[in-house]
């Protein structure tokens, strides 16, 4: 790796709000040998600069090294980067574990009806559902589709309660907890007899839209979708259309087309739907997680090594 300057001042974009309260973003780094600061727009930077932020900005081609807050990057122009020799890392890798969890819940809730019974409490309704719709996510087939930190996170928390576990990547390297490998080209084949089908794919053109009427057709009518990845891999008209002909079941979805979600869509009025507002990754130690990845990246950058999450 090429020699660069060294690192004195950590730039907080004050941006990452929002993900993260950008002072105790900032105080996260006070063991840090770099002296971390909040900084707005305008700011002038320089080689010896690095720069967090959930935002792109032009002055930040001037910096050394810039890490996105988040795991897509797709709003930073990754060309002029290079063109810059600017590295430009991102917040992958870190996700695992908070959105698998979420992923396990919606699984849970639609197996044990707490959606639908926490709609009922508003109500003050004892609510009592027919025998025959209550199950257990045991011995039932999750497909993830997916295998990456996301996916591997959920495989990972389904296998523990017993799941079978199948999942779809280019690779057919085994994975923990996943029992068959399919390659993309079989994702009907993989889709068809899972009970939850979960997406953990990155949103790319090869894979925006990539669940839409076929996909659905071809899941089974008691099967839910669950969409912890990005929006627009999801056709959510499609969707609709599916909900309403009883192609699917249900779906759980942290992610949309359009986000906030519009409050004209259909998917709110479904109870089979349950909605969480992009909030896979949120918890209240979210910005010690980003904060762990860049000071490993500063002490990377310090030595020379290969910055971790380069996308750029």
């Amino acid at each position: 790796m090429s020699e660069r300057a060294d690192i004195e001042r950590l730039c907080v974009h004050e941006s990452v709000e929002n993900v993260v309260p950008k002072e105790a973003f900032v105080e996260a780094f006070d063991d840090l040998d770099v002296p971390a600061e909040l900084v707005g727009d305008g700011e002038d930077y320089a080689e010896s600069d690095a720069v967090v932020s959930f935002r792109p900005r032009p002055e930040f081609l001037d910096a050394g090294w810039v890490h996105c807050a988040r795991a897509g990057y797709d709003e930073f122009d990754t060309d002029a980067y290079e063109a810059a020799g600017v590295p430009l890392t991102n917040s992958s890798g870190i996700h695992g574990e908070t959105v698998g969890e979420l992923a396990v819940n919606y699984m849970l809730s639609f197996a044990r009806l707490l959606h639908v019974y926490r709609d009922h409490q508003h109500d003050a309704d004892w609510y009592d559902p027919d025998y025959e719709r209550p199950f257990t996510v045991g011995g039932e087939r999750l497909c993830v589709v997916g295998l990456g930190t996301l996916g591997r996170g959920i495989a990972e928390r389904a296998d523990a309660l017993g799941m079978e576990v199948v999942g779809v990547r280019r690779s057919d390297e085994s994975v923990p907890g996943v029992s068959r490998v399919y390659d993309p080209e079989d994702l009907h084949e993989a889709i068809a007899d899972a009970r939850f089908v979960a997406i953990a794919v990155p949103h790319t053109p090869a894979t925006e839209g990539m669940f839409g009427a076929p996909e659905f057709r071809r899941m089974r009518d008691d099967a839910y979708l669950i969409n912890v990845a990005r929006g627009p891999i999801v056709d959510e008209d499609a969707l609709v259309d599916a909900l309403d002909a009883g192609d699917v079941a249900g779906a759980g979805l942290d992610v949309f087309e359009t986000e906030p979600l519009p409050e004209d869509s259909p998917l709110w009025d479904f109870e089979e739907v349950i909605i969480s507002p992009h909030k896979g990754s949120a918890t209240n130690r979210y910005h010690l997680d980003i904060a762990d990845l860049v000071s490993e990246n500063v002490r990377r950058y310090l030595a020379g090594e290969d910055l971790r999450n380069r996308v750029a």
